[in-house]
């Protein structure tokens, strides 16, 4: 995304425990700060998850509570059940030893005992949502692993996946020469001068 200028890294989200690497199509999720006394219609996070399944990520904005969580431990074995591959919180989670242990991959930007209850409600689920600075809608890619989360709109996802393959050819062709024995400035070298005359 870099090389095509693009913008979709959100900076922060890091994974709660030593999990792999996810990626899929993004189910939106918005929380929003309970008003007093009021009540959640459904529990948050439970629509996305019975929409959800494999190729699927759920993506939460949960930036109005700055304490409670908006992922717990159920939600987690409830979205693995359902074949989820991970989810991603812009705020935080709970239960992360949870998490790990029935193998749910959770991005968030860190963790807490408090619960969602009387704190938190699910505003939307499969509506558009902002993560950092990106408006991030339903179907949009996502991919996370322990450098960071980038998110890619749909209608970019076949540019991207074409640039990043060509980029992943070439570096494993660096990787070898460097295996090989060849000088890394050498190689680098090569590699710059290659992309600048890409450039021009």
């Amino acid at each position: 995304m870099d090389r095509l200028g693009l913008d979709g890294a959100v900076l922060g989200l890091r994974p709660m425990w030593a999990c792999p690497r996810i990626a899929g199509q993004v189910i939106p999720v918005r929380l929003r700060r309970a008003r007093p006394g009021e009540r959640s219609e459904r529990h948050l996070g439970t629509a996305a998850i019975e929409s959800g399944g494999p190729g699927r990520v759920i993506v939460i904005q949960h930036r109005e509570h700055d304490q409670a969580a908006g992922w717990g431990g159920i939600l987690s074995l409830a979205a693995r059940a359902r074949g989820v591959e991970g989810v991603i919180v812009d705020g935080l989670c709970r239960d992360v030893d949870d998490s790990r242990e029935v193998g749910c991959p959770v991005y968030a930007r860190g963790a807490t005992p408090m619960t969602a209850r009387g704190r938190v409600v699910e505003a939307s689920s499969g509506e558009p949502i902002n993560v950092g600075a990106l408006r991030v809608n339903p179907g949009d890619y996502v991919i996370a692993d322990w450098s960071g989360v980038v998110f890619i709109r749909a209608d970019l996802a076949e540019r991207v996946i074409e640039t990043a393959e060509a980029l992943a050819t070439r570096e494993a062709q660096m990787a070898e020469a460097v295996r090989s024995g060849r000088s890394v400035i050498e190689v680098m070298g090569a590699t710059y001068e290659s992309m600048l005359g890409e450039a021009t």
